[in-house]
């Protein structure tokens, strides 16, 4: 009988960089760009432009991330952000 609980594949996952998963991390912890950007110290703006560059790099490994859901089972899958932090 196999898990239900155990990963089944293997992904690849982007190089982001410290600042990009910090960014990430708040904005899923956030209802909006403007509160993480407010909780980070930066503008609204910087937010997007680098929600924008992570979800290039997901689509550049072949895991696109069009919507904050699916940016939320990225992160889930490559451990940015886990279930009980939510």
């Amino acid at each position: 009988m196999t898990s239900v609980l155990a990963p089944s594949r293997t992904y690849s996952s982007p190089q982001l960089s410290a600042r990009e998963t910090e960014i990430l991390r708040e904005w899923l912890l956030c209802d909006s760009k403007s509160e993480a950007a407010s909780r980070l110290f930066v503008t609204a703006a910087t937010v997007s432009t680098h929600i924008s560059r992570i979800r290039d790099k997901y689509m550049r490994v072949g895991r696109p991330a069009a919507t904050k859901t699916s940016l939320l089972v990225r992160a889930l899958q490559d451990g940015v952000v886990s279930i009980d932090e939510l």
